[in-house]
């Protein structure tokens, strides 16, 4: 029998994890629907077993305008992915990888204080958190850019995704790696 196909149209099979970091954390698992009902809520770290495109549906059904209605995020998705697959000609599965490795970044600052003095000091990222940030700077690029605009979410979806795929620094997600990047490293 055929592995399925992410809504009956886009395989699992050619697309792979560039990024050594990130290869246990992006779950490529073939699955027809995004929709595994919240059985991942329970344990932590549990998440890093969902696969990468439901993990992208959550992240834009953030609260607010479309909080709760996965249904309509799920929609908006595979209208994005087919969007995807016209302007490229690519795997719209793959192109979503590509965007999260493109899109995470490296280093991050944290606050550690000694007597009262407060410091700003450069560490390393998690590739859990790597790709979490990855996910939210798309998904917030995504809202921003439907936000108030003629733009469906779909559409908003897809422009983001080609671009952090393509390393566009006009993209919001990337813009969002590069600032956060370049704060750690004046803060080494």
């Amino acid at each position: 029998m055929d592995k399925p196909k992410l809504f009956g149209e886009w395989s699992f099979e050619e697309v792979t994890v560039r990024d050594l970091g990130l290869q246990r954390y992006i779950n490529l698992d073939p699955i027809y629907l995004p929709h595994s009902g919240g059985r991942h809520e329970a344990k932590r770290f549990k998440k890093s077993e969902l696969n990468i495109v439901e993990r992208l549906v959550n992240s834009l059904m953030h609260p607010g305008s479309s909080g709760g209605e996965k249904t309509r995020i799920i929609n908006a998705v595979r209208k994005a992915f087919k969007i995807i697959h016209l302007k490229t000609g690519r795997n719209p599965i793959e192109v979503l990888v590509r965007a999260i490795e493109n899109a995470a970044p490296n280093e991050d600052t944290t606050r550690i204080s000694y007597g009262g003095v407060v410091y700003r000091v450069a560490v390393d990222i998690s590739p859990q958190r790597r790709v979490d940030l990855a996910l939210r700077f798309i998904s917030q690029g995504t809202r921003l850019e439907a936000f108030r605009s003629r733009k469906t979410l779909a559409e908003a979806l897809a422009d983001q995704l080609i671009g952090a795929a393509n390393n566009d620094t006009n993209n919001y997600a990337i813009r969002k790696k590069l600032e956060q990047e370049r704060i750690a490293l004046a803060s080494r």
